[in-house]
This record gives C-alpha cells, sequence and structure tokens, in this order.
C-alpha cells in the first residue's frame, strides 16, 4: 500500500517530465482509448483530463490516498469517471466488460503482474484494446544490469516502484498481441498498443 507522503509528493517529483514529454505521451496513448475504458492504477489521475473518446473510465487504484489526490482532476474530465479501490491481481468485474484497458507507469509496482495481465485480459472483450506506456528493463546490457542491482533500495524508497521489469516480455507471455512499441528515452519508456487476443 502506498504510503500518505509518497502521495502527497509523487505529482511534484513527477512534473518535470509531465510537462515536456509525458503530456504528449499520453495524449495520444489516451486519444485511442474508446467505449468502455478501465485504467489500471489511477494513482493521482494524471490520466482523467486526456480521455476524450471513451463513454466511461472505470480507474482501480488501491491506495486510498492516491485516489483522495486524484479527485479534482476527476471532476476536470470530460467524460464519466469512476474510481475504486481495488487491486489489479483481482479486479471486481465481470468477464468482457471493457472495450479498452489503459495502464500507464503503474506495472512496475503491482506486485504480480503476471496475475494482472491475466486478470486484464478476462475483463478485456476479445479484440479489445490494451493501451500502456511503461518504464522498463533497458536492453543495453550495463544500463539493465544498473537497474537490476539498484531495484531492492528503489523499491524501498518509491513504495514497490521495481526499474527491472519486463513488461513486453510479460505480455507476450500472457499471448497478447501487440500491434506497436514505441520508444523513448532509449528504451526506458515504452508506449505499448496490444489487442486482447
Amino acid at each position: 500500500m502506498m504510503g500518505r507522503s509518497f502521495a502527497k509528493w509523487y505529482d511534484f517529483f513527477m512534473n518535470p517530465l509531465e510537462k515536456r514529454k509525458f503530456k504528449q505521451i499520453r495524449n495520444e496513448l489516451l486519444l485511442k482509448a474508446a467505449g468502455n475504458v478501465l485504467e489500471i492504477g489511477s494513482g493521482t489521475g494524471v490520466n482523467f483530463p486526456f480521455y476524450q473518446n471513451a463513454d466511461k473510465v472505470t480507474a482501480i487504484e488501491p491506495s486510498g490516498d492516491m485516489i483522495e489526490h486524484s479527485l479534482p482532476r476527476k471532476m476536470q474530465a470530460v467524460v464519466p469517471i469512476e474510481v475504486i479501490q481495488a487491486n489489479a491481481e483481482k479486479l471486481p468485474f465481470e468477464d468482457n466488460t471493457f472495450d479498452t484497458v489503459v495502464a500507464t507507469l503503474v506495472f512496475c509496482t503491482i506486485p504480480n503482474p503476471e496475475q494482472a495481465i491475466m486478470e486484464i485480459q478476462r475483463v478485456c472483450k476479445p479484440g479489445g484494446k490494451i493501451l500502456l506506456f511503461e518504464h522498463v528493463k533497458m536492453e543495453n546490457p550495463f544500463l539493465g544490469g544498473l537497474q537490476e542491482m539498484l531495484t531492492p533500495a528503489w523499491k524501498k524508497i518509491c513504495d514497490g516502484c521495481c526499474l527491472n521489469r519486463d513488461t513486453i516480455g510479460l505480455l507476450k507471455s500472457e499471448g497478447i498481441t501487440i500491434n506497436k512499441v514505441q520508444k523513448y528515452f532509449g528504451d526506458l519508456f515504452l508506449y505499448i498498443d496490444a489487442v486482447n487476443k
């Protein structure tokens, strides 16, 4: 569970990246989110103002403190948004409920990402969109090794964030079809456009 102090300071520390590149990436990604949308790990609601083409967004977030910080952005959204306190590994929804599933900068913190992906597959309609923007383990052997070395300490500082997640590998291992991958900052951040097949 994320601490109150982490929720309080998250936007402050992320703001420099959000103002520059991340705003553009989020806008491009979330314009593709259509129909009945599920957002995994909505945090402080940074995605909420970017939804334009969704009929409705249901956002799940395990941290009550993060949900509290997200409410002003929920009020600014142009589409209806419902925020539910829940974990990605056990989604409280029926099978084949959502047209699109979105996750941004969240798979690094999910304790059991394999289970979360299986749950996403379950609640996403066949042929539905899966849209991700994540930071991952880099392909460069030196940088990837550095991420491995730093992860144990980083997890403690940043409430469970893993620097060494292989999100593409996880998606492929669960049979998700990846249409497009776009790399940013070398290959530290990935924009992933996938389909639930």
